[in-house]
């Protein structure tokens, strides 16, 4: 199901910065006001921690967020996997939610290079804990 929202350009401006460049540890994009477009809502410096990403998110609106993780999967290696996150939180409003899922591919197309997708409705299911648990199950080879 389409939604017929496009996608800012500013959006994969900001994705080829933290993939590229790694200029940034997150993104977080929005629909802007009247809907009708996805819109970079917030970065995060390359010095933010996972709680500074967390503590960005809105609580009760949807977003869609780029995630830089570098993690250790053993003492001999380190990773970098980018991560999309999908939060749409269980109490956001139901038409909000219903036109966030419908545009979610017109963003996701955009951003080559994802290693890691997660979706969330609750905190639980985007903590730093999950993410990692899930990005080295994914990593072993």
């Amino acid at each position: 199901m389409s939604s017929g929202v496009g996608v800012d350009d500013d959006c994969l401006a900001k994705f080829l910065e933290i993939k590229v460049q790694q200029k940034y540890r997150y993104i977080i994009y929005r629909l802007s006001a009247d809907n009708k477009e996805i819109v970079v809502d917030k970065t995060g410096s390359i010095d933010s921690t996972y709680d500074d990403f967390i503590g960005d998110l809105s609580e009760h609106e949807c977003r869609w967020a780029v995630y830089d993780f570098d993690f250790e999967p053993d003492e001999d290696s380190q990773i970098r996997k980018l991560v999309f996150i999908n939060w749409c939180p269980e109490d956001a409003r139901i038409k909000a939610k219903m036109i966030f899922t419908s545009s979610r591919d017109m963003l996701r197309r955009q951003l080559v290079g994802i290693g890691l997708e997660i979706a969330g409705t609750d905190w639980s299911e985007i903590s730093y804990e999950t993410i990692l648990e899930k990005a080295k199950r994914g990593s072993r080879h």
